[in-house]
């Protein structure tokens, strides 16, 4: 993984942070994790701190929510995860400015050839369920669906975890 950009992708629990944190740990490489997630409840407030006791004490944390182009090209050069992109659509699907999605989504795929180190994205797949029952929801994995088959355009390598387990869809096997 000396360059690759990897999507991976799973279910809730699937293993998909963990996974990435042993693909970037492989590197050898200084570990950037850009976490996405705001503690908005005392729950993801147990999930972000559950995430921050696992990391090694060395890796480098930047906590941003919606400037995720900017996030990693803070990053350049050292091994990023980016956990979670679909944390991040939620947050700027959340925000006031209705262009903020286009420009921070457009952002992030022109970025992310350009980065010279490795890169491991994490997202949720949502399409695997029932169509949501409100605009919001169907707007979400609407925008989850098209953002995942743009980066794994993208991307060098794609994986799908489930119950802890990869599978490699695209690129070289782990």
């Amino acid at each position: 993984m000396s360059t690759a950009k990897t999507l991976i992708l799973g279910g809730v629990r699937s293993g998909k942070s963990r996974l990435a944190e042993r693909l970037a740990a492989d590197t050898g490489r200084p570990v950037t994790c850009i976490a996405t997630a705001t503690a908005g409840d005392p729950e993801m407030a147990a999930r972000i701190a559950a995430h921050r006791a696992r990391r090694p004490r060395g890796w480098r944390v930047i906590e941003e929510p919606i400037r995720l182009a900017q996030a990693l090209d803070e990053a350049r050069g050292d091994c990023v995860i980016v956990d979670c992109l679909t944390l991040w659509l939620t947050n700027l699907l959340g925000s006031e400015d209705p262009g903020l999605l286009r420009r921070e989504r457009t952002a992030l795929l022109e970025i992310l050839p350009r980065l010279p180190g490795p890169v491991c994205l994490v997202s949720n797949e949502t399409g695997l369920g029932l169509v949501a029952a409100n605009p919001l929801g169907r707007r979400f994995c609407d925008e989850a669906g098209r953002l995942h088959q743009d980066l794994a355009a993208l991307c060098d390598r794609v994986v799908l975890t489930v119950a802890g387990l990869p599978l490699v869809m695209k690129g070289e096997p782990l």
